[in-house]
């Protein structure tokens, strides 16, 4: 018997996907739920597990292509066929030769090997770290297990020991044509349309985060231990925003046509850096969440965008976004919308600065720019600096309940 295997739906918006790699090889066994290959769409990059057990008869796409959903992908030899495909592919009694016994550090390598998930596999070959070098490494994951974050500094600290190239001459007319991902293609068309679609306004403000900084220094060692997430501003800042948008409602919608839609739920997109572009994860239903909960799905959302394990319905639905510049050190910036919505909110670095108080008196704080960019359609600039201001005070007054 063989199984026809298909591109599956991938979300409600997506009708197809880009092939990134195969994972498995023709002629190779596949267990079930054993990943086979690699897909890329505009939201998120996905594993196609395998819904069966056999043989990898056939593969028919290969990478690179764009498949739409449904399209046959492979052909998976199950059952009966599956055991001659076996049975041609064992040597005959003859034709084996007696293994050579495994020292202990043998043995040790081999065990180490099976440890190393697909995923590390992949990164470890896309930098040209050696197998080898994999099993020497001191992993920082479950009973020593190498994770991609291992990979990562390895990489890193490889690049920081080796001298950086010369840049090309001018003049010797050397250049490099890069295409461009599926991701870089999406996003560019979406900012494109957002960008001549709406007519953008931005307004900034300065905020005193002292208190916030100062919660996170003084509690992020026991909320880790309690919660298992990360106590980041960007918490803070999503708590503080969705309070806001529930006394400003009109920047939680979208508009479609001539009907402005206004949600009653709020689902904040944050802007993730990942290889190839920018992910926006979605933390739904904020408005029923308090900052524990928040903390945990931005910490959660967070590391699987960076490892392109979210599902598609976790970058789908979102009301608003916020970006944070400060990442990068930035001070500020003007974001553009992310269309169908309407606003976005732009969060430069944390810096401490010397400020005037209400007494006339100076002190020093840790003050940050945030950038509100609005759809001047439907949005006022009155509304907009209202709103603004309604997130600033609520970042200046911080909840201290997890």
């Amino acid at each position: 018997m063989t199984f026809e295997l298909t591109l599956p739906k991938l979300g409600e918006s997506i009708q197809g996907a880009t092939v990134v790699q195969w994972l498995k090889k023709e002629g190779e066994q596949v267990r079930l739920d054993e990943p086979l290959l690699e897909v890329s769409t505009d939201k998120v990059n996905s594993e196609i597990p395998s819904p069966v057990e056999g043989v990898l008869q056939k593969l028919l796409v290969k990478a690179d292509d764009e498949v739409e959903t449904g399209a046959l992908l492979a052909v998976i030899a199950t059952s009966q066929e599956v055991q001659v495909q076996v049975e041609k592919k064992t040597p005959a009694p003859e034709e084996k030769r007696e293994a050579a016994p495994l020292t202990c550090s043998k043995k040790r390598e081999k065990a180490k090997e099976s440890f190393l998930s697909p995923g590390v596999m992949r990164l470890a070959e896309l930098e040209g770290v050696a197998t080898e070098t994999l099993l020497k490494m001191e992993g920082s994951g479950a009973k020593g297990r190498v994770t991609k974050k291992d990979v990562e500094r390895y990489v890193q600290a490889k690049e920081r020991r080796q001298p950086t190239p010369p840049l090309p001459l001018p003049g010797k007319g050397r250049e490099e044509r890069v295409k461009m991902t599926k991701m870089r293609k999406a996003i560019a068309d979406n900012m494109v349309r957002s960008f001549y679609e709406a007519p953008h306004a931005s307004v900034v403000a300065e905020v005193d985060v002292t208190d916030a900084m100062e919660l996170i220094k003084r509690e992020k060692a026991r909320f880790l231990e309690t919660h298992g997430a990360k106590l980041t501003i960007t918490s803070f800042l999503i708590q503080a925003l969705s309070k806001a948008l529930t006394q400003f409602p009109m920047l939680n919608a979208s508009l479609e046509d001539e009907e402005i839609v206004l949600k009653r739920y709020i689902n904040i997109g944050m802007a993730v850096n990942v290889e190839g572009g920018l992910m926006v994860p979605v933390v739904k239903n904020c408005q029923d969440r308090n900052l524990a909960s928040i903390a945990k799905a931005v910490f959660d959302l967070s590391r699987r965008a960076r490892d392109h394990k979210l599902a598609p319905d976790e970058v789908q639905e979102g009301t608003i976004t916020l970006t944070n510049f400060g990442i990068s050190k930035a001070l500020m910036g003007v974001p553009i919308i992310r269309h169908p919505e309407v606003a976005i909110v732009g969060a430069g670095t944390v810096q401490k600065r010397v400020v005037v108080r209400e007494d006339d008196s100076f002190a020093v704080r840790q003050m940050i720019y945030l950038t509100l960019t609005f759809d001047h359609r439907i949005i006022d600039g009155i509304m907009a600096c209202d709103f603004l201001t309604t997130l600033k005070e609520n970042l200046e007054s911080i909840s201290l309940h997890f």
